[in-house]
């Protein structure tokens, strides 16, 4: 049994993995208690052989995580920090530690999935996108605010921009609300269609089109074409990477 853990910018999310199923499942935003959440969630779970993580935070909120899964199960994470190549997927990066580990393992999920090639786009705090092809190999991809954190900036540098309520999306908005959150969340759709068509050519031509992240479900339905919704691909690419790495301590 191996305890799975992402931890994105948004929240703490975590599996225990046996077999090839999840038994249990938590998640908690970063706002809550996280020592006292998961000391109190932890404490009716089976306790693991093994802890293995991924991150895109930092050390302090790695280190509270850590601390936390040892007082519960008497045993460390193995943090994954993005390589070259793992689980017959490629990095297309020059530097490739510099890609975020949770594409890396969204990818190692598509692949081992048999969804590739396909075009990886991920919502949440930033919209991602990448694309990989049918051998594993990982072309490249964009980074963009997502759809929220546009928002967010644009009434952080505006003085008169102040929508009296949350917007809804619309073809046409006719309030300052609704336009705010119309723009930016078209803007993202937009995107995505855009990385689709570029990509494209090099995937085959017709990839099968992925999406995830906290705010899938609102962008899905604006994009020109049907995407598959994968909920959880980080964690489901730390179960193929760790039943990979059968050995902890071949982790990097």
């Amino acid at each position: 049994m191996i305890l799975l853990l992402d931890l994105g910018n948004t929240r703490l999310k975590f599996a225990l993995l046996d077999g090839g199923e999840f038994t249990h499942r938590g998640a908690f935003g970063w706002d809550a208690d996280i020592a006292h959440e998961l000391a109190t969630l932890w404490a009716s779970w089976p306790a693991p052989l093994r802890i293995v993580g991924a991150s895109v935070v930092d050390s302090a909120r790695e280190t509270a995580v850590a601390v936390a899964a040892d007082k519960a199960f008497g045993c460390t994470p193995v943090w994954v920090r993005t390589p070259a190549e793992a689980c017959g997927v490629t990095n297309a990066y020059a530097e490739p530690h510099r890609l975020g580990v949770d594409r890396f393992l969204a990818m190692v999920d598509a692949l081992a999935a048999g969804r590739s090639p396909c075009v990886l786009a991920s919502v949440g705090t930033a919209l991602t996108l990448d694309a990989l092809d049918s051998e594993g190999r990982h072309r490249g991809g964009w980074i963009a605010p997502g759809p929220l954190l546009m928002q967010q900036s644009v009434l952080g540098a505006t003085v008169q921009v102040r929508p009296g309520h949350a917007g809804a999306v619309r073809d046409l908005a006719d309030n300052t609300a609704d336009g705010l959150a119309s723009g930016c969340w078209q803007a993202c759709a937009a995107l995505v269609d855009r990385f689709v068509e570029r990509s494209a050519p090099l995937l085959g031509g017709s990839p099968t089109v992925t999406l995830g992240g906290g705010d899938a479900d609102v962008l899905a339905p604006l994009l020109e074409r049907e995407v598959v919704l994968v909920p959880d691909a980080v964690l489901r690419g730390l179960a193929v990477w760790a039943k990979t790495h059968a050995r902890a301590d071949n982790i990097a």
